[in-house]
């Protein structure tokens, strides 16, 4: 049975460009011809906004939490783009009557007809909760945006035990795809300072090429695009393209050569 490649974008931090990086990378390789789905598991419903999707209710990938006969695949809705899909996002989601069980999400990943989709970004929550450990459950890859902050110290070491909490119970194939710094500048010292205290830590070969800042990454979302047809020659959308680059090299399964879904 064919299946994608899940990548799970998180951080325990809000605000630190998660959905903006779930968005735009997804927008990338669907651009390069991946059949991409993005499940916009945070209730605040930004990814499946700023993809231009507005969720029907009772058909949303929450719905996966509370009904064990529900099919992901109803959820699903076409983008204005070519090879893009989006799960969009119930803002009314509260947690109450939600299944236990951990691996809930990665049964429906594995379902059959997830084989259509080369790749699944899964946008998760910041909260601590349920729906984030069973994004880790289902995840083949795990990559955490955050702010050139102090306070992303914090939030990547509260996400890193979380990831190793996974990797030792629910899923031990849960590999960390990298750090990636969100509207970094190399000019600003405290950026450089904090980027160089996140790399003593977690490792130098953990981080990827930076996002520099570029407020035409929010307008992009305020008009619902990714940045790629909003702006395509901006600096942000040359960002995510090179990310995506970055990626393809150390991940072959996201490469856009890739032939043969992964088995």
């Amino acid at each position: 049975m064919t299946r994608p490649f899940v990548v799970a974008v998180s951080n325990r931090k809000g605000g630190s460009g998660k959905t903006t990086t779930a968005v735009n990378l997804a927008a990338e390789w669907a651009a390069r011809g991946r059949q991409v789905l993005v499940v916009d598991l945070d209730t605040q419903g930004h990814a499946g906004f700023g993809l231009g999707i507005d969720p029907k209710p009772g058909c949303t990938c929450h719905e996966v939490f509370r009904d064990p006969h529900f099919d992901l695949g109803t959820a699903v809705m076409a983008t204005a783009w070519p090879n893009l899909w989006c799960a969009p996002a119930d803002a009314l989601y509260d947690g109450s009557g939600t299944l236990g069980d951990p691996l809930l999400l990665a049964g429906h990943l594995r379902h059959p007809g997830m084989g259509r989709y080369d790749i699944v970004v899964l946008d998760t929550p910041p909260s601590l909760d349920l729906v984030l450990t069973c994004a880790m459950a289902a995840a083949d890859g795990l990559l955490i945006p955050l702010l050139a902050h102090a306070l992303s110290v914090e939030g990547v070491k509260q996400l890193s035990r979380l990831f190793y909490k996974a990797v030792t119970t629910t899923n031990p194939e849960l590999k960390l795809v990298g750090l990636l710094p969100i509207m970094a500048c190399e000019r600003i010292g405290h950026h450089r300072a904090v980027l160089a205290d996140i790399a003593r830590q977690f490792g130098a070969e953990r981080m990827l090429r930076p996002i520099r800042s570029d407020i035409r990454l929010a307008a992009a979302f305020s008009e619902r695009q990714p940045i790629r047809q909003f702006a395509p020659r901006t600096r942000g959308a040359l960002d995510y393209y090179l990310l995506a680059d970055e990626l393809a090299m150390s991940w072959p399964r996201l490469s856009p050569e890739l032939q043969n879904k992964v088995s």
